[in-house]
């Protein structure tokens, strides 16, 4: 059976790209990290598995906790992680879920072919970097007031399609057409306005990406 030891986390591994740490101490459930073992050294090279531990014994956690192959230390709860609590007794983690509450998945269909492509992706990739702000602390494109916030935080995608930053079908292809009709700006604090007026436009950090 192999094994793999980071500091005085002990690893089993259950099938290949399984690998379990464990239930001890305050654990519940038993961690699993699902990567090669080339991933496996790269993950443990910062808290992931620590976390991930810790994650095992939030209230109703449910068989594992679970840590996906892209996994790195978040703020107390690994990026990449994955649990599952009781509806009942079990937490609602707001580190789990993430600060910003609002990662989404977009896909773009372009009239480009590979072959339009190909030799160039390393430029492409370039100019994704230079023309969409990424990682912490880097603000976004917009120059946006609080009022253009209290106007995002209720209309949502209907704020950039009228400001020219979507197209109408957008509306059609995102949840809820891009905007929830109960929102209240009023129960967001002026601090977190603050914070986020300058990240409209922005990539983020973390496991935010473009591909």
């Amino acid at each position: 059976m192999t094994t793999f030891k980071s500091g005085n986390i002990s690893l089993t591994q259950i099938e290949e790209f399984v690998w379990e740490i464990p239930r001890s101490g305050d654990m519940i459930v038993p961690a699993r990290i699902f990567a090669s073992e080339t991933l496996l050294e790269q993950i443990s090279q910062d808290k992931t598995l620590e976390q991930l531990k810790n994650t095992a014994s939030l209230p109703g956690i449910q068989k594992y906790a679970i840590c996906m192959p892209d996994g790195h230390q978040g703020y107390g709860f690994p990026v990449g992680g994955v649990v599952a609590t009781d509806a009942n007794n079990g937490c609602i983690s707001p580190g789990g879920v993430g600060y910003d509450i609002n990662c989404g998945v977009r896909m773009i269909k372009t009239n480009l072919s590979y072959s339009d492509l190909r030799g160039k992706e390393e430029s492409l990739g370039k100019l994704l970097f230079n023309k969409v702000p990424a990682g912490l602390g880097k603000g976004g494109v917009l120059n946006t007031s609080l009022e253009d916030i209290e106007e995002i935080l209720s209309l949502g995608v209907e704020w950039a399609l009228s400001n020219g930053y979507a197209v109408p079908e957008d509306l059609d292809f995102c949840e809820d057409r891009g905007r929830r009709t109960d929102a209240d700006p009023t129960k967001i604090s002026l601090r977190a306005k603050q914070r986020g007026k300058n990240q409209v436009g922005s990539l983020g950090s973390g496991n935010h990406f473009l591909e």
